[in-house]
Protein backbone atom coordinates (compact mmCIF):
# COMPACT_ATOMS: atom_id res chain seq x y z
CA UNK A 1 0.00 0.00 0.00
CA UNK A 2 1.23 3.37 -1.00
CA UNK A 3 0.01 7.00 0.21
CA UNK A 4 1.62 10.39 -2.23
CA UNK A 5 0.42 13.67 -1.57
CA UNK A 6 -0.04 16.69 -4.71
CA UNK A 7 -0.16 20.09 -3.34
CA UNK A 8 -3.15 21.70 -5.82
CA UNK A 9 -2.83 24.94 -3.48
CA UNK A 10 -1.81 25.31 0.00
CA UNK A 11 -4.82 24.40 1.18
CA UNK A 12 -6.24 21.91 -1.32
CA UNK A 13 -4.28 18.40 -1.49
CA UNK A 14 -4.82 15.89 -3.74
CA UNK A 15 -4.57 12.16 -1.99
CA UNK A 16 -3.49 9.13 -4.06
CA UNK A 17 -3.82 5.40 -2.34
CA UNK A 18 -2.62 2.86 -4.30
CA UNK A 19 -2.82 -0.90 -3.59
CA UNK A 20 -2.53 -4.59 -5.01
CA UNK A 21 -4.57 -7.52 -4.41
CA UNK A 22 -1.44 -8.92 -2.31
CA UNK A 23 -2.64 -6.06 0.17
CA UNK A 24 -6.01 -6.98 -0.02
CA UNK A 25 -5.79 -10.81 -0.19
CA UNK A 26 -6.03 -11.02 3.43
CA UNK A 27 -9.72 -9.17 3.61
CA UNK A 28 -10.86 -11.16 0.57
CA UNK A 29 -9.78 -14.79 2.07
CA UNK A 30 -11.66 -13.88 5.42
CA UNK A 31 -14.89 -12.38 3.09
CA UNK A 32 -14.47 -15.63 0.90
CA UNK A 33 -14.75 -17.67 3.88
CA UNK A 34 -17.69 -16.04 5.81
CA UNK A 35 -20.20 -16.11 2.62
CA UNK A 36 -18.80 -19.98 1.85
CA UNK A 37 -20.86 -20.78 5.09
CA UNK A 38 -23.59 -18.53 4.26
CA UNK A 39 -24.45 -18.51 0.55
CA UNK A 40 -26.97 -21.57 -0.61
CA UNK A 41 -27.03 -23.07 -3.74
CA UNK A 42 -29.33 -25.67 -5.59
CA UNK A 43 -27.15 -29.47 -5.08
CA UNK A 44 -24.95 -28.53 -2.51
CA UNK A 45 -25.43 -28.70 1.88
CA UNK A 46 -25.68 -25.25 3.43
CA UNK A 47 -22.37 -24.00 3.78
CA UNK A 48 -20.20 -26.46 1.60
CA UNK A 49 -20.81 -24.64 -1.74
CA UNK A 50 -17.19 -25.38 -3.11
CA UNK A 51 -14.53 -21.78 -3.26
CA UNK A 52 -14.49 -21.63 -6.41
CA UNK A 53 -17.88 -21.67 -7.13
CA UNK A 54 -18.26 -18.99 -5.12
CA UNK A 55 -15.32 -16.97 -6.23
CA UNK A 56 -16.76 -17.63 -9.72
CA UNK A 57 -20.28 -16.41 -9.02
CA UNK A 58 -19.60 -13.52 -6.42
CA UNK A 59 -16.13 -13.00 -6.55
CA UNK A 60 -16.59 -9.37 -8.32
CA UNK A 61 -19.56 -8.21 -5.55
CA UNK A 62 -17.77 -9.43 -2.79
CA UNK A 63 -13.97 -8.22 -3.52
CA UNK A 64 -15.73 -4.62 -4.39
CA UNK A 65 -17.44 -4.80 -0.81
CA UNK A 66 -13.98 -5.59 0.63
CA UNK A 67 -11.98 -2.84 -1.44
CA UNK A 68 -14.77 -0.42 -0.38
CA UNK A 69 -14.31 -1.45 3.09
CA UNK A 70 -10.35 -0.90 3.01
CA UNK A 71 -10.54 1.86 1.84
CA UNK A 72 -12.84 3.75 4.67
CA UNK A 73 -10.62 1.68 6.61
CA UNK A 74 -7.21 3.35 4.94
CA UNK A 75 -8.95 6.93 5.37
CA UNK A 76 -9.69 6.73 8.51
CA UNK A 77 -6.69 5.18 10.05
CA UNK A 78 -3.82 6.74 8.04
CA UNK A 79 -5.81 9.54 5.86
CA UNK A 80 -7.11 11.26 8.84
CA UNK A 81 -4.51 11.35 11.41
CA UNK A 82 -1.37 11.95 9.02
CA UNK A 83 -3.22 15.43 7.30
CA UNK A 84 -6.11 16.09 9.63
CA UNK A 85 -8.09 16.81 6.27
CA UNK A 86 -11.36 19.56 6.80
CA UNK A 87 -14.80 20.21 5.07
CA UNK A 88 -16.07 16.81 3.19
CA UNK A 89 -13.14 15.04 1.61
CA UNK A 90 -14.05 14.59 -2.23
CA UNK A 91 -13.40 10.78 -3.75
CA UNK A 92 -11.88 11.88 -7.11
CA UNK A 93 -11.39 8.48 -8.64
CA UNK A 94 -11.55 4.72 -7.75
CA UNK A 95 -10.20 2.18 -10.17
CA UNK A 96 -9.33 -1.86 -9.46
CA UNK A 97 -8.01 -3.39 -12.81
CA UNK A 98 -5.81 -6.12 -13.01
CA UNK A 99 -5.48 -6.18 -9.29
CA UNK A 100 -4.27 -2.88 -8.71
CA UNK A 101 -6.53 -0.49 -7.10
CA UNK A 102 -6.19 3.72 -7.40
CA UNK A 103 -7.87 5.89 -5.42
CA UNK A 104 -8.02 9.27 -5.69
CA UNK A 105 -9.27 12.16 -2.92
CA UNK A 106 -9.57 15.72 -2.88
CA UNK A 107 -9.23 17.05 0.52
CA UNK A 108 -9.41 20.73 2.30
CA UNK A 109 -6.09 21.67 4.75
CA UNK A 110 -6.36 24.55 7.33
CA UNK A 111 -4.45 27.60 6.26
CA UNK A 112 -1.85 28.81 7.74
CA UNK A 113 -2.44 32.29 9.23
CA UNK A 114 -1.34 34.83 12.10
CA UNK A 115 -4.55 36.61 13.83
CA UNK A 116 -4.15 40.13 13.04
CA UNK A 117 -3.38 42.48 15.97
CA UNK A 118 -7.37 42.74 17.31
CA UNK A 119 -6.86 46.13 18.79
CA UNK A 120 -6.42 48.09 15.42
CA UNK A 121 -9.81 45.96 13.94
CA UNK A 122 -12.27 49.07 14.04
CA UNK A 123 -16.06 47.93 14.73
CA UNK A 124 -19.14 49.93 15.03
CA UNK A 125 -21.54 49.64 17.81
CA UNK A 126 -24.83 50.75 17.79
CA UNK A 127 -25.39 52.71 22.04
CA UNK A 128 -29.08 53.83 21.81
CA UNK A 129 -30.95 54.85 25.30
CA UNK A 130 -34.31 54.40 25.23
CA UNK A 131 -36.50 57.57 26.05
CA UNK A 132 -40.01 58.87 27.15
CA UNK A 133 -41.14 59.87 24.08
CA UNK A 134 -40.19 56.24 22.31
CA UNK A 135 -42.45 54.38 25.04
CA UNK A 136 -45.16 56.85 24.31
CA UNK A 137 -45.08 56.49 20.81
CA UNK A 138 -44.98 52.45 21.17
CA UNK A 139 -47.52 52.75 24.07
CA UNK A 140 -49.50 54.47 20.71
CA UNK A 141 -49.01 51.94 18.52
CA UNK A 142 -50.09 49.30 21.17
CA UNK A 143 -53.68 50.83 21.56
CA UNK A 144 -54.02 50.71 17.86
CA UNK A 145 -53.22 47.62 17.38
CA UNK A 146 -55.71 46.66 19.84
CA UNK A 147 -58.80 49.18 18.75
CA UNK A 148 -60.87 48.57 16.04
CA UNK A 149 -61.67 50.64 12.68
CA UNK A 150 -64.97 52.64 12.99
CA UNK A 151 -66.56 54.01 9.59
CA UNK A 152 -67.24 57.77 9.45
CA UNK A 153 -68.53 60.31 6.91
CA UNK A 154 -65.63 62.42 7.20
CA UNK A 155 -63.52 63.45 4.31
CA UNK A 156 -60.48 61.27 3.95
CA UNK A 157 -57.12 61.96 6.33
CA UNK A 158 -54.05 61.17 6.45
CA UNK A 159 -55.01 58.53 9.29
CA UNK A 160 -57.91 57.12 7.32
CA UNK A 161 -58.32 53.22 5.80
CA UNK A 162 -60.02 53.40 2.63
CA UNK A 163 -62.22 50.33 1.21
CA UNK A 164 -62.13 50.88 -2.22
CA UNK A 165 -62.65 49.20 -5.87
CA UNK A 166 -59.53 49.34 -8.20
CA UNK A 167 -60.71 49.17 -11.69
CA UNK A 168 -58.01 48.75 -14.14
CA UNK A 169 -58.24 51.17 -17.51
CA UNK A 170 -56.79 51.41 -20.59
CA UNK A 171 -54.69 54.14 -21.92
CA UNK A 172 -57.96 56.04 -23.08
CA UNK A 173 -59.69 55.53 -19.49
CA UNK A 174 -61.83 53.04 -20.37
CA UNK A 175 -62.13 49.64 -18.00
CA UNK A 176 -60.77 46.42 -18.78
CA UNK A 177 -62.91 43.71 -18.72
CA UNK A 178 -62.10 40.98 -15.31
CA UNK A 179 -59.43 43.63 -14.03
CA UNK A 180 -61.14 44.81 -11.06
CA UNK A 181 -60.44 44.05 -7.36
CA UNK A 182 -63.24 44.64 -4.97
CA UNK A 183 -63.22 46.09 -1.54
CA UNK A 184 -59.24 46.62 -1.15
CA UNK A 185 -58.43 47.97 2.22
CA UNK A 186 -55.91 50.37 2.60
CA UNK A 187 -53.99 51.82 5.12
CA UNK A 188 -52.94 55.64 4.39
CA UNK A 189 -50.82 55.78 7.34
CA UNK A 190 -48.62 53.11 6.18
CA UNK A 191 -45.13 54.38 4.27
CA UNK A 192 -46.18 52.31 1.07
CA UNK A 193 -49.65 54.07 0.73
CA UNK A 194 -47.56 57.31 0.01
CA UNK A 195 -49.35 57.57 -3.88
CA UNK A 196 -52.82 56.51 -2.58
CA UNK A 197 -52.48 59.51 0.32
CA UNK A 198 -51.54 62.06 -2.40
CA UNK A 199 -54.88 61.14 -4.28
CA UNK A 200 -57.03 60.59 -1.95
CA UNK A 201 -57.25 62.65 1.39
CA UNK A 202 -60.03 64.82 1.24
CA UNK A 203 -62.18 62.79 -0.63
CA UNK A 204 -65.50 61.29 0.31
CA UNK A 205 -67.34 58.08 -0.36
CA UNK A 206 -68.52 57.55 -3.78
CA UNK A 207 -65.88 59.52 -5.19
CA UNK A 208 -63.69 58.16 -8.35
CA UNK A 209 -59.65 58.79 -8.28
CA UNK A 210 -58.17 58.43 -11.54
CA UNK A 211 -54.55 57.07 -10.68
CA UNK A 212 -51.01 55.39 -11.93
CA UNK A 213 -49.01 53.73 -11.16
CA UNK A 214 -45.15 53.06 -12.62
CA UNK A 215 -43.62 55.31 -14.96
CA UNK A 216 -42.78 54.74 -18.86
CA UNK A 217 -43.81 51.40 -20.26
CA UNK A 218 -44.91 49.88 -17.02
CA UNK A 219 -47.55 52.44 -16.06
CA UNK A 220 -50.61 50.91 -14.40
CA UNK A 221 -53.54 53.00 -14.36
CA UNK A 222 -56.49 52.39 -12.35
CA UNK A 223 -60.10 54.05 -10.90
CA UNK A 224 -60.28 53.92 -7.33
CA UNK A 225 -63.96 53.56 -6.58
CA UNK A 226 -63.88 54.92 -2.77
CA UNK A 227 -66.78 52.84 -0.71
CA UNK A 228 -66.12 52.91 2.85
CA UNK A 229 -63.93 55.54 4.81
CA UNK A 230 -62.81 54.46 8.25
CA UNK A 231 -61.09 55.81 11.56
CA UNK A 232 -59.11 54.28 14.54
CA UNK A 233 -61.23 53.43 17.51
CA UNK A 234 -57.92 52.67 19.61
CA UNK A 235 -58.31 50.73 22.62
CA UNK A 236 -57.91 53.11 25.95
CA UNK A 237 -55.60 53.00 28.34
CA UNK A 238 -56.41 51.42 31.60
CA UNK A 239 -55.23 49.41 34.53
CA UNK A 240 -56.82 46.30 32.84
CA UNK A 241 -54.84 47.02 29.95
CA UNK A 242 -51.86 47.27 31.12
CA UNK A 243 -52.45 44.37 33.18
CA UNK A 244 -53.49 42.26 29.95
CA UNK A 245 -50.74 43.41 27.75
CA UNK A 246 -47.51 42.75 30.06
CA UNK A 247 -49.32 39.61 31.18
CA UNK A 248 -49.72 40.44 34.55
CA UNK A 249 -46.03 42.01 35.13
CA UNK A 250 -47.68 45.69 35.09
CA UNK A 251 -50.47 46.59 37.70
CA UNK A 252 -50.66 49.79 36.36
CA UNK A 253 -49.52 52.28 33.64
CA UNK A 254 -46.93 53.50 35.18
CA UNK A 255 -45.80 50.10 35.44
CA UNK A 256 -46.71 49.64 32.41
CA UNK A 257 -44.47 52.26 30.56
CA UNK A 258 -41.52 50.92 32.87
CA UNK A 259 -42.40 47.51 31.08
CA UNK A 260 -42.68 48.75 27.46
CA UNK A 261 -39.24 50.55 28.05
CA UNK A 262 -37.87 47.60 29.63
CA UNK A 263 -39.08 45.13 26.75
CA UNK A 264 -37.87 47.99 23.96
CA UNK A 265 -34.22 48.52 25.66
CA UNK A 266 -33.73 44.83 25.75
CA UNK A 267 -34.66 44.76 21.78
CA UNK A 268 -31.94 47.52 21.16
CA UNK A 269 -29.12 45.83 23.63
CA UNK A 270 -30.10 42.64 22.12
CA UNK A 271 -29.72 44.13 18.39
CA UNK A 272 -26.65 45.73 18.97
CA UNK A 273 -25.13 42.70 20.51
CA UNK A 274 -26.46 40.73 16.98
CA UNK A 275 -25.17 43.52 14.68
CA UNK A 276 -21.48 43.59 16.66
CA UNK A 277 -21.06 39.84 16.09
CA UNK A 278 -21.79 40.40 12.16
CA UNK A 279 -19.98 43.51 12.06
CA UNK A 280 -16.85 41.78 14.34
CA UNK A 281 -16.55 38.61 11.93
CA UNK A 282 -16.75 41.12 8.59
CA UNK A 283 -14.18 43.19 9.66
CA UNK A 284 -11.95 40.27 10.74
CA UNK A 285 -12.78 38.20 7.88
CA UNK A 286 -11.42 41.04 5.74
CA UNK A 287 -8.34 41.84 7.95
CA UNK A 288 -7.06 38.41 6.69
CA UNK A 289 -5.87 37.26 3.43
CA UNK A 290 -6.18 33.54 3.17
CA UNK A 291 -8.31 30.82 1.06
CA UNK A 292 -10.01 28.14 2.29
CA UNK A 293 -10.32 24.81 0.68
CA UNK A 294 -12.25 24.21 -2.19
CA UNK A 295 -13.97 21.22 -0.50
CA UNK A 296 -15.17 23.14 2.50
CA UNK A 297 -16.23 25.92 -0.06
CA UNK A 298 -18.84 23.56 -1.72
CA UNK A 299 -19.73 21.83 1.22
CA UNK A 300 -20.76 25.73 2.92
CA UNK A 301 -22.60 26.27 -0.48
CA UNK A 302 -24.47 22.87 -0.92
CA UNK A 303 -25.66 23.74 2.45
CA UNK A 304 -27.00 27.06 1.35
CA UNK A 305 -29.04 24.87 -1.86
CA UNK A 306 -30.44 22.71 1.13
CA UNK A 307 -31.92 25.92 3.13
CA UNK A 308 -33.20 27.38 0.32
CA UNK A 309 -35.30 24.21 -0.57
CA UNK A 310 -36.75 24.03 3.45
CA UNK A 311 -37.38 27.66 3.18
CA UNK A 312 -39.56 26.57 -0.20
CA UNK A 313 -41.23 23.76 1.45
CA UNK A 314 -38.75 21.30 0.77
CA UNK A 315 -38.91 22.01 -3.41
CA UNK A 316 -37.18 24.22 -5.08
CA UNK A 317 -38.87 25.99 -8.03
CA UNK A 318 -38.38 24.15 -11.24
CA UNK A 319 -36.51 26.94 -12.88
CA UNK A 320 -34.10 27.16 -10.11
CA UNK A 321 -30.52 27.14 -11.18
CA UNK A 322 -27.30 25.63 -8.79
CA UNK A 323 -25.11 27.08 -10.78
CA UNK A 324 -26.42 30.43 -10.72
CA UNK A 325 -27.16 30.06 -7.32
CA UNK A 326 -24.17 29.39 -6.07
CA UNK A 327 -21.86 31.23 -7.54
CA UNK A 328 -24.11 34.41 -5.89
CA UNK A 329 -23.61 33.09 -2.41
CA UNK A 330 -19.57 32.10 -3.31
CA UNK A 331 -18.64 35.54 -1.64
CA UNK A 332 -20.51 34.45 1.81
CA UNK A 333 -19.36 31.03 1.72
CA UNK A 334 -15.81 32.29 1.78
CA UNK A 335 -16.52 34.53 4.62
CA UNK A 336 -18.42 31.73 6.67
CA UNK A 337 -15.19 29.19 6.09
CA UNK A 338 -12.93 31.56 6.86
CA UNK A 339 -14.64 32.62 9.93
CA UNK A 340 -14.58 29.02 10.83
CA UNK A 341 -10.75 29.02 10.74
CA UNK A 342 -10.49 32.85 12.41
CA UNK A 343 -13.07 31.55 15.38
CA UNK A 344 -10.80 28.34 16.52
CA UNK A 345 -7.65 30.82 16.51
CA UNK A 346 -9.74 33.38 18.21
CA UNK A 347 -10.48 30.40 20.61
CA UNK A 348 -7.23 29.15 21.48
CA UNK A 349 -5.63 32.83 22.23
CA UNK A 350 -8.72 33.31 24.79
CA UNK A 351 -7.46 30.18 26.61
CA UNK A 352 -8.62 31.50 30.06
CA UNK A 353 -12.32 30.96 28.64
CA UNK A 354 -13.73 28.88 30.88
CA UNK A 355 -17.65 27.18 30.89
CA UNK A 356 -19.42 26.91 34.10
CA UNK A 357 -22.10 25.05 35.25
CA UNK A 358 -24.08 28.59 35.72
CA UNK A 359 -23.63 28.96 32.01
CA UNK A 360 -24.97 26.07 30.75
CA UNK A 361 -28.22 26.72 33.26
CA UNK A 362 -28.81 30.34 31.90
CA UNK A 363 -28.30 28.93 28.78
CA UNK A 364 -31.07 26.01 29.66
CA UNK A 365 -32.99 28.54 31.46
CA UNK A 366 -33.39 30.57 28.01
CA UNK A 367 -34.31 27.81 25.93
CA UNK A 368 -36.78 26.39 28.47
CA UNK A 369 -38.36 30.32 28.18
CA UNK A 370 -38.61 30.21 24.27
CA UNK A 371 -40.19 26.77 23.96
CA UNK A 372 -42.55 26.85 27.09
CA UNK A 373 -40.86 24.12 28.68
CA UNK A 374 -39.89 23.91 32.26
CA UNK A 375 -35.99 23.68 33.30
CA UNK A 376 -36.21 20.15 34.16
CA UNK A 377 -37.83 19.29 31.13
CA UNK A 378 -35.52 21.02 29.19
CA UNK A 379 -32.07 19.82 31.17
CA UNK A 380 -33.81 16.35 30.94
CA UNK A 381 -33.87 16.86 27.18
CA UNK A 382 -29.94 17.73 26.98
CA UNK A 383 -28.89 14.55 29.06
CA UNK A 384 -30.52 12.44 26.41
CA UNK A 385 -29.27 14.48 23.66
CA UNK A 386 -25.52 14.45 24.39
CA UNK A 387 -24.72 16.15 21.04
CA UNK A 388 -27.26 19.36 21.62
CA UNK A 389 -25.35 19.55 24.95
CA UNK A 390 -22.04 19.41 22.74
CA UNK A 391 -23.99 22.32 20.65
CA UNK A 392 -24.93 24.60 23.79
CA UNK A 393 -21.53 24.26 25.14
CA UNK A 394 -20.05 25.68 21.29
CA UNK A 395 -22.67 28.15 21.60
CA UNK A 396 -21.58 29.35 25.07
CA UNK A 397 -17.92 29.80 24.08
CA UNK A 398 -18.73 31.38 21.07
CA UNK A 399 -20.66 33.74 22.87
CA UNK A 400 -17.73 34.03 25.35
CA UNK A 401 -15.34 34.67 22.40
CA UNK A 402 -17.39 37.59 21.44
CA UNK A 403 -17.39 39.03 24.73
CA UNK A 404 -13.48 38.74 24.66
CA UNK A 405 -13.52 40.77 21.14
CA UNK A 406 -15.95 43.56 22.73
CA UNK A 407 -12.83 44.20 25.32
CA UNK A 408 -9.96 44.30 22.67
CA UNK A 409 -11.31 45.42 19.48
CA UNK A 410 -11.48 48.86 18.78
CA UNK A 411 -15.03 50.22 19.31
CA UNK A 412 -16.47 53.24 17.84
CA UNK A 413 -19.86 53.98 19.82
CA UNK A 414 -22.63 56.00 17.04
CA UNK A 415 -25.50 56.65 18.15
CA UNK A 416 -29.23 55.17 16.70
CA UNK A 417 -28.95 57.44 13.95
CA UNK A 418 -25.45 57.80 13.24
CA UNK A 419 -25.63 53.99 13.19
CA UNK A 420 -28.33 53.41 10.55
CA UNK A 421 -27.14 56.60 8.69
CA UNK A 422 -23.44 54.99 8.12
CA UNK A 423 -24.79 51.39 7.21
CA UNK A 424 -27.32 52.29 4.73
CA UNK A 425 -24.73 54.40 3.34
CA UNK A 426 -22.22 51.09 3.13
CA UNK A 427 -25.48 48.97 1.70
CA UNK A 428 -25.72 52.08 -1.05
CA UNK A 429 -21.78 51.34 -1.86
Amino acid sequence: MNITVQELTSVDKEITLKANREDLSSKFDKAYKKYQKQIQMPGFRPGNVPMGLVKKRFGKEIELEEINSYVQEVYEKEIVPEYEPVGETQMLDMSWEDGELEVKFKVGAKPDFELTDLEKVNVDKMVHDVTDEEVDEEIQRTLERQGNWKETDSKITEESRVIVDAVTVDADGKPVEGEKDEDQKIDLRQEGAKEFREKLVGKNVGDVVKMELGEGDDIDRFEIHVKKVEVMDQAELTDEFAKEQSGGQASNMDEFKSFIKSRMQEYYDQSARDMFRQDVIDALTSAHDFGIPEVMEEQILNNYVEYAKQQSGGELPPDFSFDDYKEKMRDQAKNEGKWAFINEKLQAKFDDIEIKPEDIDEFISADAARYGATLDQMKAYYAQNPSQLENLRTSIRENKVFDKLNEVVTINELSKDEFRKKREKKDKE
